[in-house]
């Protein structure tokens, strides 16, 4: 059988499974839709927390940029991996006691205020929405090359797909189904890197072959860098000194960014007890080592059979791989000099193709002449990884409009049913307008996650953070904080972001800082203006520092007591 069959089959029985569990599994209260009645079991929260954190932007991006990247692309591996342990050690026990399981209820608990909490939910529909955006570009990459798709219908059909199982489903049925969907996602990954790594070096262990030496006796990595050199671009290993603050910048502001997510924040009210948290941290934290000591192993791979495979080839014998992927319009050859090779250089005047990142996840296993099943499984992959996690975004923003706009503030007497119905509509919404802004996102997957994580650092990390262990942190330094964090951020994303229309360039970036890592000096304007606004401003209700000294001692499942908020 063909790639085509076996990717009808393998993606058809991934999302039979998916429908169905979601189906079994349905949420029959506002408690089973949001924390999935707090009955999952550490194991298995613990791969969907996993599944719920290695979005598209892991899966298909993150190794596409460091292929591209070389050294420099370890920022999205160090910053993500570096967050991860931080949101784990540092916040989810205490959060969990706290017992709020939507970062606008801590907010707005916390600090006392329906004002705090309303600018929370603005924030947190700000940073999911962003972040679900990226995944729809994701499925709709996926789907293009593999359905013989537009990349716009691509993203229309991840648009169905989600809406059936996430309205359906609500936490409950997410929860069951990211399970499912990790295991898709981490096979997909590490099976073709295995069978590559034989096939490169003679290593069946990934993360060995990444540094081992390859079948004619040369170093991958040595390899890699001369290439690179006779190509005209950087060496593959070189670290790019002149960017090294960017570089700070950017992995600060992903790892800041996670302990300020929301969507993976809730899950850990999935489980009975705090103990149950720490315990489902710990096993998350090993279901992502495995792809992401992987992912740098996949990305050497990549660059090295692409560039082998292409460069200086007569555009008449290319693969099939490389006309498969043209159709989709990801992948795009020019011939400037009119001599029918392609030639594939650093010099953008000289240089013939064009190659979206995104795609060399999914290309990689065709680059390799794979079995056409690995080819299939590693899109099932890549479809799991973007669902799962856009699964999660759309959870929140639910519960954000039902729960704390709705419940909290313009309708307090509304039912269970009704809070129930509004959860799903706005879950329906959003997944259609996620679907339409992903159709044209302002850079690459991993960039697009980037912003989101960059408004999450911004906008919750100090709140949060302070809330914990700041008893003397009122609400007028928390509401001054975030809305100074985040309408910087949001304002330096627009202007220096070229897709978003903005007049900025490169060249005035501040301190020559991206817009990707921009999110690490909004979050310190947060902090500053957090701190001295609260030090002027009238202490918290003795109420409310007993609350903070209480939630940092995170034994027991006992949540916190409600404040009496303005």
């Amino acid at each position: 059988m063909d790639a085509q069959i076996w990717t009808y089959l393998l993606v058809g029985f991934t999302f039979a499974l998916y429908i169905g569990i979601a189906a079994w599994s349905r949420a029959g209260s506002t408690q089973e839709f949001y924390v999935a009645g707090a009955g999952v079991h550490p194991l298995l929260n613990g791969m969907a927390t996993a599944a719920d954190w290695m979005s598209a932007a892991s899966f298909l991006s993150m190794a596409g940029l460091i292929s591209f990247m070389g050294y420099g692309g370890a920022q999205y591996l160090m910053g993500w991996t570096g967050g991860y342990v931080l949101l784990a050690l540092l916040l989810a026990p205490y959060l969990r006691k706290f017992g709020k399981y939507t970062v606008p209820d801590f907010i707005g608990e916390r600090y006392y205020s329906k004002n705090a909490r309303l600018v929370a939910l603005i924030c947190a529909l700000f940073v999911s929405f962003t972040y679900v955006v990226g995944q729809m570009k994701g499925v709709g990459v996926a789907f293009a090359r593999f359905l013989d798709v537009s990349f716009e219908t691509g993203v229309l059909i991840g648009i169905g797909i989600v809406f059936f199982y996430a309205v359906l489903g609500g936490m409950k049925g997410i929860t069951y189904t990211q399970v499912a969907q990790y295991c898709v996602l981490i096979f997909a990954f590490t099976v073709p890197a295995i069978f590559i790594s034989l096939q490169m070096t003679g290593n069946p262990i990934p993360q060995l072959g990444f540094g081992g030496k390859t079948t004619d006796g040369v170093y991958l990595l040595e390899k890699l860098n001369q290439v690179s050199i006779d190509l005209g671009f950087a060496e593959y290993t070189a670290v790019n000194k002149g960017n090294l603050v960017n570089m700070l910048f950017i992995t600060a502001a992903l790892m800041f960014g996670t302990a300020g997510l929301p969507h993976v924040i809730v899950r850990f009210f999935t489980v009975p007890k705090v103990k149950d948290a720490r315990i489902s941290a710990g096993w998350a934290l090993l279901f992502i080592a495995l792809l992401y000591t992987t992912a740098p192993a996949v990305a050497a791979f990549a660059r090295t059979n692409l560039i082998n495979t292409v460069s200086e080839k007569p555009y008449a014998e290319v693969p099939q791989w490389f006309t498969n992927w043209e159709k989709t319009g990801l992948l795009k050859f020019t011939d400037k000099n009119s001599d029918g090779k392609i030639q594939y250089l650093a010099d953008t005047n000289l240089n013939e193709l064009a190659i979206d990142q995104d795609i060399m996840v999914l290309a990689n296993p065709e680059i390799a002449n794979l079995p056409a099943w690995v080819v299939a499984l590693v899109v099932a992959g890549g479809l799991a990884a973007a669902l799962s996690t856009a699964a999660g975004l759309l959870l929140v923003i639910a519960t954000s409009i039902s729960h704390d706009l709705l419940k909290k503030n313009l309708r307090p007497d509304i039912s269970e049913k009704g809070e129930l119905w509004a959860a799903r509509i706005a879950i329906a919404v959003a997944v259609f307008a996620a679907g339409i802004a992903g159709m044209h996102p302002p850079g690459f997957v991993a960039q697009v996650v980037a912003l989101a994580f960059g408004l999450a650092a911004s906008s919750f990390f100090p709140a949060i953070i302070l809330g914990i262990f700041d008893k003397r942190m009122n609400r007028e330094g928390a509401i001054s904080g975030m809305i100074v964090g985040i309408v910087f951020t949001a304002t330096y994303i627009f202007y220096f972001t070229p897709q978003l229309g903005g007049p900025g360039s490169r060249e005035n970036f501040w301190f020559g800082i991206s817009p990707e890592g921009i999110g690490t000096l909004g979050m310190i304007f947060n902090f500053l203006v957090s701190i001295v606004v609260s030090r002027f401003t009238t202490p918290p209700p003795a109420a409310v520092q007993e609350l903070t000294e209480n939630i940092r001692f995170p034994r027991g499942s006992g949540e916190a007591h409600d404040i009496t908020i303005h």
